[in-house]
């Protein structure tokens, strides 16, 4: 396994560059070092006791001990919580799976992904709002989507009575519920696939970026617009394609999730990481 190549000093390493956005979002919301120190004591303790069992031996105190360095006493209390469950937020369900089928769906979509301005109801067999929730769920009536959309500015009301989608609705803003739990969806399924990959002698997953540096301002956002342009292209056509292809899929335990990133900044606004480059000299994709 590669992961048996790596060393613990290379790996803090690199954890150092890794946590320092998460620890500026810590102090920035109040999370304090003792508080973390508490988190990573308890996710310690629950990797080690869910991830690194022996085959067919029980997984010990003093073997969770051993693993993390966490002592004996505090591994006991610690134990038994139970292998982290994903929750996912009834509005966030709801309003992802309507989103998707309104960016998807040839009834409520034009041919490129963008979604249409919707009736609010319409003659049965047409396309609506109405039609939309229903497609996607019986459970809440589409006037309470609707007016909680209203309210969270997810949908706006034309001079047709039409109902037309917001960006907002697929970027949450005013949603911190909603908001956390893709950040902590999001990155974690991008660390988890990169861990993947670095442990493992044949990367199984996709995970490249394509970086310049010594760029000019004007360049640097000329390239995240037209990064930007063809990203959300990409992602409309992938759900287009996902949401055909869920219609006549049976369903089980699986889960895919493909995002996008991009980042620029001004090196001078960081602590730095490398030695300067030389302009134009380094460009590549990794």
């Amino acid at each position: 396994m590669t992961g048996q190549n790596l060393n613990a000093a290379g790996v803090q390493g690199a954890l150092n560059r890794l946590l320092r956005p998460l620890v500026r979002l810590s102090i920035k919301c109040g999370v304090t070092f003792p508080m973390l120190v508490d988190l990573l004591r308890q996710l310690y303790v629950n990797v080690a006791e869910h991830e690194f069992a022996l085959p067919d031996k029980e997984q010990t105190d003093s073997r969770v001990s051993l693993l993390t360095g966490v002592h004996r006493k505090e591994v006991s209390r610690l134990r038994g919580a139970g292998a982290p469950v994903r929750i996912v937020p009834d509005s966030v369900s709801t309003t992802s799976a309507i989103v998707a089928r309104w960016l998807a769906d040839p009834a409520f979509a034009d041919a490129e992904g963008r979604p249409l301005a919707l009736p609010r109801a319409a003659e049965a067999g047409e396309a609506s709002f109405a039609s939309l929730v229903e497609a996607v769920t019986r459970d809440v009536r589409p006037r309470a989507i609707l007016d909680d959309w209203l309210d969270r500015k997810l949908v706006e009301v034309d001079e047709q009575d039409r109902i037309v989608l917001q960006e907002s609705a697929m970027i949450p803003r005013q949603d911190s519920e909603a908001r956390l739990y893709y950040f902590s969806r999001n990155l974690g399924d991008h660390a988890a696939a990169a861990v993947q990959n670095i442990l493992a002698d044949d990367p199984p997953f996709l995970e490249r970026a394509v970086h310049y540096d010594g760029l000019s301002e004007p360049l640097t956002k000329s390239l995240e617009a037209y990064s930007r342009k063809v990203m959300v292209e990409t992602l409309l056509h992938l759900n287009k394609h996902a949401n055909h292809a869920i219609q006549n899929d049976p369903g089980g335990t699986g889960r895919w999730n493909c995002g996008a990133y991009i980042f620029t900044s001004d090196k001078a606004s960081l602590v730095a990481e490398e030695p300067p480059v030389v302009k134009g000299v380094r460009g590549e994709p990794a």
